[in-house]
């Protein structure tokens, strides 16, 4: 059963409802009492905000909670599944030719991110997108999240799903560590990688990060707040559950913003907590050779709008030591994106990509820029 979205809704209603009948009683006994008349007024007062506020907890709460279980029921999934060391995954391939490209989400993110540009790079080849262990429709594994069992794991979900090669590896933020991991393990299927905005290994033990953000609340006090949040339905009152998405379809969009209010927050925090063991096993992948590989970036005037000019220099030269990682690379600058690229630069990535795959096929002429960071 859904915990975050079945059992915890049902306790938060059925809290509630006992909440709001005792406040009610409550009410309606200090007419009785032998109070003086401040207390009587202050007292009203305090029970009515409390009766509002837990109405309105329990109630978002279990609208949510039909919204999101209604909505799943009668969507069906695209793509396949299949079985993975006896375990459900998920798997949406669009398009023909070769080679494929895997795409690989960011943290707390599934195969429904990708679903505006995924069918127009399916238009140049073929393109796969998935759900790792515990997001979207894939089933939940346990502890450790780390870059090896996720390397494993999509080699596996690949084989089931004949994806034998040769590949393109496309990951966005964390996924970038993921790919370098699958890269490493399996070298004989890749052709390419493509970076977006990715992360690379123990940057989170930069002192400059760790300055930059600060104390952070324990896992358990972190999850619960978030958990809470998801079960009551808070981004649904926030509208993220219909908004419209730039470049996405309406069903495509649709898709993703439910998905988002469906979030598998226990998932995200394992994935998270193995965020320094991913870095570790990743941190001397690499260098690839004559690898073809593609770094796009975010704006470096955004990532200094959403944390500090230190740690924005930091990202930026990361992302420019992406480059050392094989004599056939090239970065590119989103200008204006964010962190998600391929949702605000979607049209960046729907022709540097398609590129991409042409030089490697050799139908496009090759880079002569080898090793610069230009913007676009």
């Amino acid at each position: 059963m859904d915990f975050d979205y079945v059992v915890l809704p049902a306790i938060i209603f059925v809290v509630g409802v006992l909440v709001i009948w005792l406040s009610v009683r409550r009410f309606r006994s200090l007419s009785t009492k032998s109070y003086r008349t401040w207390r009587k007024v202050v007292e009203r007062i305090v029970l009515s905000v409390v009766v509002i506020l837990v109405a309105v907890l329990a109630g978002s709460s279990a609208y949510n909670a039909i919204a999101v279980h209604g909505f799943w029921a009668t969507n069906q999934p695209p793509g396949a599944f299949y079985s993975v060391n006896g375990h459900r995954m998920h798997i949406i391939c669009t398009g023909s030719g070769s080679p494929t490209i895997v795409l690989e989400a960011g943290l707390g993110n599934d195969s429904m991110t990708w679903g505006g540009v995924q069918p127009v790079l399916s238009s140049t080849t073929r393109v796969c997108s998935y759900d790792r262990a515990g997001f979207g429709w894939s089933d939940a594994l346990p502890a450790p999240r780390d870059a090896d069992h996720i390397a494993a794991e999509l080699h596996e979900l690949l084989l089931e799903a004949k994806v034998t090669g040769p590949i393109v590896l496309m990951g966005h933020s964390i996924g970038g560590m993921y790919e370098r991991d699958y890269a490493t393990r399996y070298p004989a299927d890749i052709v390419g990688i493509v970076f977006e905005d990715s992360s690379t290994p123990l940057q989170d033990e930069n002192p400059v990060l760790k300055a930059a953000s600060g104390k952070v609340p324990p896992r358990w006090a972190f999850e619960l707040l978030a958990k809470s949040a998801m079960s009551i339905g808070v981004p649904r009152l926030m509208g993220m559950c219909s908004q419209s998405i730039k470049g996405f379809d309406a069903r495509a969009a649709k898709l993703q913003a439910e998905d988002i209010c469906h979030t598998n927050v226990s998932a995200m925090f394992d994935y998270l907590d193995g965020m320094n063991q991913s870095g570790q096993e990743t941190v001397h992948t690499g260098p690839y050779g004559a690898l073809p590989i593609l770094i796009i970036s975010e704006d470096p005037a955004q990532a200094v709008a959403a944390s500090s000019t230190d740690a924005a220099n930091v990202f930026y030269g990361m992302q420019e030591d992406l480059k050392k990682l094989s004599t056939r690379s090239r970065r590119i600058i989103a200008k204006g994106s964010t962190h998600y690229i391929h949702i605000d630069r979607a049209e960046l990535i729907e022709k540097e990509v398609p590129l991409f795959i042409e030089q490697i096929r050799g139908t496009a002429p090759q880079p002569t820029n080898y090793g610069s960071t230009i913007t676009e």
